[in-house]
């Protein structure tokens, strides 16, 4: 019997590829094929960030495709990127697969499609092959989702997603709580990509109503109350390489490795690694802020200062800061996040919560200091701080602000207070038996695979 082919297909930002890419490189040692489609802009950018061009392996083909996004449009600009994809990717997703099917000989027997890529499952539907959805941020989120014509029923929400007026919102026991303007649409672009969201969220409950099996990066200990509310979704999480003893993959800049050098000649569990993710942007005077907060530390830090997370960051660096710091702060343009969160020196986390990074702080017990930017990571916030208690808000002034001094303040709070350690290294000890042997996420892994296969 010829070996399942499925096709994958995540939506193109970077934190939807990385673990799309992770789910393939398992598929891969269960004796699958995995053809996995980017878009011909983010294709070029995992190439040129691979070390090794055959780091991902003979059994994962990397392919692409056209996003639709026009010259002179924002691929950054999720309403535009969202609008592009469904507009050109279908129907040319369908004619790959039958070129496949028929320059091959291997047929297709499933797509595998990231939620906002979720008329995969229609294409799949059309050309009578399996239909799969796979979900990267929390089961909360899918919640939050299905619950959206029922926010608008009840008059907390506006059709276009707007909060008729500020409060918190819980949609159950046991799930976090946060303030209705931190709504995952809300602050995402305009008005308009604000409508375009809450479409396609609309569209994508039927969509995962249409699919056959709904898999998760995530692990039913870390959010029972979501997975109460949305059973029909499977966790499988969390999809972490150093699970299978390998190297991520599927990042859009190269990864500085020099870092995990420098961070073997720190003291254990003593430097604050911050990092923020592919997608936030700081203005200088906030960029200068978070420079002189984590010098004010007088702690080791570790910080992934990404092209375009602010204008000209070695401009925008206070005067005098890099010479300063030069004893105990490394700069980097990107990290090898998972190991570096796994290196015994790393004390805390400073992040934007996006799911990927709280999944991966959490399963090598650190312990955060939380400042989300936009979308889902004020619910992850709210996982971390309020329900699981394994990490500190940074808030801002009235200014709009996080100062130096609330930066220092939160990070002595954090590592001086063990009982945030403890809590995190209890529930990392949760996430991680979910994938061994006989845990939650492993069981219905294997089924899943037995489902693929039958």
């Amino acid at each position: 019997m010829s070996s399942p082919h499925v096709v994958a297909v995540p939506y193109p930002l970077q934190g939807h590829v990385i673990p799309l890419l992770e789910l393939s490189q398992r598929l891969v040692q269960r004796g699958f094929r995995i053809t996995f489609v980017n878009t011909e802009f983010n294709h070029t950018r995992v190439m040129n960030a691979l070390e090794e061009k055959h780091a991902i392996g003979d059994q994962i083909r990397l392919v692409t495709l056209p996003d639709g996004v026009e010259e002179g449009e924002d691929r950054n600009d999720i309403g535009t990127l969202t609008e592009a994809t469904l507009r050109v990717m279908p129907g040319k997703l369908e004619k790959l697969i039958e070129d496949i099917n028929r320059e091959d000989g291997d047929n297709v027997s499933c797509i595998i499609a990231d939620v906002n890529m979720g008329w995969g499952v229609e294409v799949a539907e059309n050309m009578k092959i399996k239909g799969v959805i796979f979900w990267p941020p929390a089961a909360g989120l899918m919640a939050m989702s299905f619950s959206v014509p029922k926010l608008i029923d009840d008059g907390i929400i506006e059709k276009d997603g707007t909060p008729v007026k500020k409060q918190m919102i819980q949609l159950a026991p046991g799930m976090p709580t946060f303030n209705s303007d931190f709504f995952v649409w809300h602050g995402i672009g305009g008005l308009t990509t604000q409508k375009i969201i809450i479409n396609l969220m609309l569209r994508n409950n039927e969509y995962m109503k249409k699919a056959e099996f709904l898999i998760s990066n995530s692990t039913f200990d870390l959010e029972p109350a979501a997975f109460k509310l949305v059973p029909q979704l499977l966790p499988i999480g969390p999809l972490l390489a150093s699970s299978r003893l390998g190297n991520s993959a599927g990042y859009f800049w190269p990864e500085d490795s020099t870092c995990l050098k420098w961070l073997d000649q720190q003291q254990p569990q003593s430097v604050i690694y911050a990092a923020f993710g592919s997608y936030t942007v700081f203005d200088q005077s906030q960029f200068q802020e978070l420079a002189l907060g984590l010098e004010l530390t007088n702690r080791p830090f570790l910080w992934v200062v990404r092209p375009g997370i602010t204008d000209d960051a070695n401009e925008a660096y206070p005067e005098g800061f890099q010479e300063r710091v030069a004893v105990r702060g490394q700069m980097v343009g990107w990290a090898p996040q998972q190991k570096v969160l796994s290196h015994p020196s790393v004390a805390c986390f400073m992040s934007h919560c996006g799911w990927n990074s709280t999944m991966e702080g959490v399963s090598n017990g650190v312990p955060f200091l939380c400042w989300p930017y936009l979308g889902d990571q004020f619910l992850n916030e709210s996982y971390i701080c309020d329900v699981w208690k394994v990490g500190l808000k940074l808030n801002k002034n009235e200014s709009g602000i996080i100062t130096r001094e609330e930066i220092k303040n939160k990070v002595d709070q954090v590592l001086c207070d063990e009982s945030y350690k403890e809590r995190v290294l209890k529930l990392q000890e949760k996430t991680m038996d979910s994938v061994r042997e006989g845990g939650q996420s492993n069981k219905n892994f294997k089924n899943f695979l037995d489902w693929i296969k039958a």
